[in-house]
């Protein structure tokens, strides 16, 4: 698919990295899981597969004119903006527009990211006007920073609290103004170019470390598949669209089913002992671990069979306990105490 009329790498073309791929799936089913980050060395497809991600996911309605991707069917989701046109009798047309993928500016400040009020506007003509930020463009699509290890810990702070509560809100001089930022945050990062500090680390619910492929037959598939898009980008993609169709109709079954999920005490007992046997700091990882359970349960490898099941049983999916252990060591890996 393509991202702004070029064609991206197909996300299931990728060779390997099951790890960093399931991670973002995951993620892409369920935005509040709360983000993941991605750590590894230089060319090991973290952008590639962000942006062939954003590619997958199927095209959202938003409400036309409006510069935050209001969805029009979520009313208690919308902006200043569309709250007030809707309670003025007003219409609101939609339309509909392929998933956004922001990336953050290099040296992007607070104002830059969250957005800024025009006060003199408001205080010379009694006007309220908002200048979208990067929180705006990104929502219900992918924000994808690079080297989040060298920002300034403020911005990534900025940036947390706005995946955590999925809204932005700016008040200035007693003005305030309030959008929907619901969004995918991929953060990635190379560990020999620094460290980022551990309180925000343990803010990015999932983090995944991934590696060059040492397999040789595996590394030459990686050279074959990339002489083949860079050759042909429109054939290479028509060879792998069966596969992209295949995912992103998984993705949706999954999103369908998430609100069936239920979960047990014997589920909660399961995750709680694993992360006190760990010595995990603090509760978030049992959280996390907690809501990828509704994507574990329609997870690309069985989504088909629970599918079918919950077609024919007409049932609510349960949590299966085999399941937690298969992310404990992404939400729980960092967050263990060190000797």
């Amino acid at each position: 698919m393509a991202d702004n009329g070029r064609l991206v790498f197909p996300f299931t073309a990728i060779v390997n990295q099951e790890r960093m791929k399931r991670a973002l799936i995951l993620n892409a089913i369920n935005f509040r899981i709360g983000g993941v980050l991605i750590r590894g060395e230089r060319g090991t497809a973290k952008s590639t597969a962000a942006r062939a991600l954003a590619a997958l996911l199927p095209d959202i309605d938003v409400v036309a004119g409006d510069a935050f991707g209001c969805d029009p069917h979520q009313p208690a989701t919308w902006c200043t903006n569309c709250r007030e046109h809707a309670a003025q009798g007003e219409k609101l047309p939609s339309y509909t527009r392929k998933v956004p993928f922001v990336e953050l500016p290099v040296g992007a400040t607070e104002d830059r990211v969250v957005g800024t009020l025009d006060i003199e506007r408001a205080i010379q003509k009694g006007e309220r006007h908002f200048e979208p930020g990067v929180l705006a463009a990104a929502n219900r699509g992918i924000l994808y920073v690079d080297e989040v290890n060298l920002l300034d810990d403020h911005i990534v702070d900025v940036l947390l609290d706005a995946a955590a509560m999925g809204v932005n809100t700016v008040e200035r001089e007693g003005i305030s103004f309030q959008h929907p930022a619901r969004f995918i945050l991929v953060g990635t990062m190379n560990p020999e170019e620094g460290d980022l500090r551990p309180q925000l680390l343990d803010r990015f619910a999932l983090c995944v470390d991934v590696q060059g492929v040492r397999d040789a037959r595996a590394r030459m598939a990686i050279m074959e598949r990339n002489l083949a898009f860079e050759q042909d980008p429109a054939g290479f993609y028509e060879e792998w669209l069966p596969q992209e169709m295949m995912l992103a109709e998984r993705i949706e079954d999954a999103r369908r089913l998430l609100p069936d999920v239920r979960y047990t005490r014997n589920d909660m007992s399961t995750i709680a002992e694993m992360m006190a046997g760990l010595g995990v700091d603090g509760h978030r990882a049992d959280l996390v671990i907690l809501k990828t359970f509704d994507e574990v349960q329609t997870s690309i490898a069985e989504l088909d069979k629970m599918v079918a099941s919950a077609r024919d049983k007409a049932s609510d999916v349960e949590a299966e306990q085999e399941d937690v252990s298969m992310y404990g060591d992404a939400a729980g890996e960092d967050r263990q105490k060190k000797a």
